[in-house]
């Protein structure tokens, strides 16, 4: 069981109306390691029992040598976790976490073209494994980030990840737009089943496919991936909520 540390909030920046980066500093170390795709849990003091307190985030950033990570988390209507975060959360506060934890990882060898699909705040993990792959120049082979949202103004990361699919040939940025009637070129209007599809419907290309997000978006598309005739095991996912 790994132990509880402490963490402090250094910075917090709006990302979108009702989304936020927290910059934790993990206190206990100089130097705190990880692997993309791993979250941490906190321990906020909004329930008298433990487990009821307890809160995941993937971390966004990619490991830098620091102590310091970046979480991005939605405020959830009605939500004690993220409303406590949202409200009384501020520079300087001291929270209990523990991590990083999970099996969320990219395999050693990326000898397939990946597919990383995901809708709101699930696209933390991908943010993670992409920087990474990116900064240490890791062979890959394609890799397609699908990000769902509602609106232009919604979107995680939009600047950064289209200057990085300018600069990497290999990286592709997909987002997709539910609820805009017009979008630009390289953008999407509908959902992120769509996308995928799309770009698979002139050959099946070995592939891995990488879910995270919310249960609805995460079952259907694994019965659309199936369906498509790859296999259960090409499929890896995380479930938020």
């Amino acid at each position: 069981m790994l132990e509880w540390t402490t963490g402090k909030i250094i910075d917090i920046q709006d990302e979108t109306a009702s989304t936020k980066k927290f910059f934790i500093e993990i206190q206990n170390t100089n130097d705190f390691v990880f692997t993309p795709g791993q979250f941490v849990t906190l321990d906020l003091p909004i329930h008298e029992q433990k487990n009821k307190r307890w809160r995941s985030y993937s971390i966004a950033s990619a490991p830098n040598g620091t102590n310091v990570i970046e979480l991005i988390i939605v405020l959830l209507e009605g939500g004690a976790g993220t409303t406590y975060l949202f409200n009384h959360v501020s520079v300087g506060t001291e929270l209990t976490l523990r991590g990083p934890q999970g099996k969320f990882t990219l395999p050693a060898v990326i000898d397939k073209d990946l597919f990383l699909i995901c809708t709101g705040t699930g696209i933390a993990p991908f943010r993670s494994m992409v920087k990474h792959l990116h900064k240490f120049s890791i062979e890959h082979k394609n890799v397609h980030l699908i990000f769902g949202c509602r609106k232009f103004t919604d979107a995680l990361y939009f600047e950064e990840l289209t200057q990085l699919q300018k600069e990497h040939k290999n990286f592709f940025y997909h987002p997709a737009f539910s609820r805009e009637e017009v979008v630009n070129e390289g953008q999407y209007k509908g959902y992120v089943h769509q996308v995928y599809e799309q770009l698979l419907a002139e050959q099946k290309i070995p592939s891995r496919f990488y879910l995270c997000g919310w249960k609805n978006m995460i079952d259907e598309a694994k019965q659309r991936i199936v369906a498509l005739g790859y296999d259960k095991k090409d499929i890896h996912l995380e479930l938020y909520g």
